[in-house]
């Protein structure tokens, strides 16, 4: 797994550095060799190089001159004249470059700057750093528009200007980057709010060879999961095993509106490998889903009025619920009085659960002022899994604040710290969803955007269930467990939008290439350990 920091535990991660004896200057040397590495892949006869004021600009100075050195036409744009430069560091390396063979324009116009651009092949942004937070001001609200209009290839360092480092908000605008190549370790802003959308392929350099000595010194932000991290998960089926022994599980969901959701989550179970699946669904549409599922047992649960759970469902439901290796709950269960009271009890139960969709709403309404203010409602011996979307996220904490990945994990934390229990992980679903835990939060392979329509999240809880099933008995840490079941659910969606588009993918079409997406994750999973083997210290992300 790969650590993701934020910029406090970035400067902290230099200090160790330091410490350990290598300088900040070396680093600034490392990190502009690393990006004219970058650069130099694209065989480039021609480029630019844009600095700012601070270290960010010192590894564009670095680059400028080591690209100079291999033959290759480099100019450097600054703000200011060499001599101005502000940062010790910076400055030292810009009079050492400006001094050697390549072209340094001071100041120049947005069309002298239009001109240079469209001699280049590829344009490197050394503008603005990890320590950028607001607004642009000139001349680079200037630079960036100029640069994102004209550039054919950007390659950023460490962050395309403009991106705040720590929340991934850009607030102005941003350098729109074909790769970044970020230095010691990816910065979480680059996965966040509006950072996957501005960094475009992201590369990083350990720059330190003992890196991995000193980066556990810091606290992670999150870890990102590779391919291999993920072997475990992939074995053949050994040949003496059966139905129940694979795992099984109930999957508590379904109402007279929303039949679809059962059907989907406890289908995308089976398809994930559990050995014996089984729904629980109200009385009024349980017919409709022993049709549509006619591999998977439906059992009638009494109903109210509008086909919701009734009164007298949850000694029903929680009896049945003791006899399976994992329980499913909330897609399409509306948040009637007795959907509540089956959520409510299931929780007291002493069985793997997981908690989606209308599950979460009801968690909701039992909770006063945020579910993290009375954790005894959640709090409990068994695995637990909760799988809240942004919006269900907001309410699960009773606020508004929940809009981005740091955001999601940090309200995901506040719910795991209150209850304090290994076994909870509550995945965090967003445009790149976190695993998050007690000890650590992962960020597994994110899907495209085509799963961003109705019912998706009913597989991926499916899923998620089926995995656990399969895997009953796994003591390892729950967070790389789920990070598969997510990473699978990604992988769906990437063969189903190359099958049918991406505008075109809908909920159904994810569930019958879970199969396929088993099978390319293992595929990934071999050539990560094999990459891994003949690594160099550089890779990319």
């Amino acid at each position: 797994m790969r650590p993701i920091l934020g910029c406090e535990e970035v400067a902290r991660l230099e200090d160790c550095i330091e410490a350990e004896g290598t300088t900040k200057a070396s680093l600034m040397e490392l990190a502009g060799e690393f990006t004219a590495s970058v650069v130099s892949a694209t065989k480039p006869k021609h480029v630019l190089v844009l600095v700012g004021f601070g270290n960010n600009g010192g590894d564009g100075w670095v680059a400028a001159d080591v690209l100079a050195h291999n033959g290759i036409a480099v100019d450097v744009v600054s703000p200011v004249e060499p001599d101005e430069i502000p940062a010790a560091l910076s400055r030292h390396v810009a009079r050492r470059t400006a001094g050697r063979d390549v072209n340094v324009v001071v100041g120049p116009s947005r069309d002298e700057l239009s001109e240079l651009i469209s001699q280049a092949d590829v344009v490197v942004d050394a503008i603005l750093g990890t320590g950028f937070h607001g607004s642009l001001r000139p001349p680079f609200s200037i630079w960036i528009p100029t640069v994102n209009e004209l550039a054919p290839e950007v390659v950023s360092v460490d962050v395309p200007s403009g991106l705040n480092a720590q929340t991934g908000v850009v607030e102005h605008d941003c350098i729109r980057a074909t790769r970044t190549a970020t230095m010691l370790a990816p910065k979480i802003g680059l996965y966040s709010a509006d950072g996957p959308d501005y960094a475009g392929e992201v590369i990083y350099g350990k720059l330190y060879d003992r890196l991995d000595e000193v980066i556990d010194d810091v606290d992670h932000a999150a870890e990102m999961v590779e391919p291999a991290d993920l072997i475990d998960f992939l074995a053949p089926l050994p040949s003496n095993i059966d139905k129940y022994s694979r795992g099984s599980v109930l999957v508590v969901a379904g109402s007279s509106t929303y039949p679809g959701a059962a059907m989907m989550a406890a289908k995308a179970a089976a398809r994930a490998g559990a050995g014996y699946v089984a729904v629980a669904a109200p009385a009024t549409c349980a017919n409709l889903i022993r049709m549509a599922l006619p591999s998977v047992p439906v059992i009638d649960i009494p109903a109210d009025s509008r086909g919701a759970f009734g009164a007298a469902a949850r000694r029903v439901v929680c009896e049945t619920a003791k006899k399976f290796s994992c329980v499913l709950c909330g897609p399409g269960i509306t948040t009637a009085a007795g959907c509540i009271d089956v959520v409510s009890g299931l929780l007291e139960i002493d069985v793997p659960l997981v908690l989606d969709a209308d599950a979460l709403n009801c968690l909701s309404k039992l909770s006063i002022g945020g579910l993290d203010k009375t954790p005894e409602l959640y709090r409990r011996e068994a695995p637990l899994v909760l799988t809240p979307h942004y919006r269900e996220l907001s309410r699960l904490v009773a606020s508004d604040a929940v809009a981005d990945l740091g955001s999601a994990i940090e309200a995901a934390q506040r719910l795991l710290w209150a209850a304090g229990s290994d076994d909870f992980i509550v995945v965090a679903k967003g445009p790149v969803t976190a695993v998050a835990g007690v000890e650590k939060v992962l960020l597994p392979l994110s899907g495209p955007a085509s799963l961003s329509t109705a019912g998706t999240g009913d597989v991926l809880s499916g899923i998620l269930a089926g995995t656990l099933a399969l895997n009953h008995g796994y003591d390892g840490p729950w967070e790389l467990l789920c990070s598969y079941a997510v990473s699978l659910h990604s992988l769906t969606g990437f063969i189903a939008a190359e099958r049918y588009g991406e505008k075109s993918v809908i909920a159904t079409d994810l569930i019958d290439v879970i199969g396929d997406a088993m099978a390319l994750a293992e595929e990934e999973a071999l050539k990560g350990l094999s990459e891994g083997d003949a690594a160099s210290g550089v890779k990319g992300a």
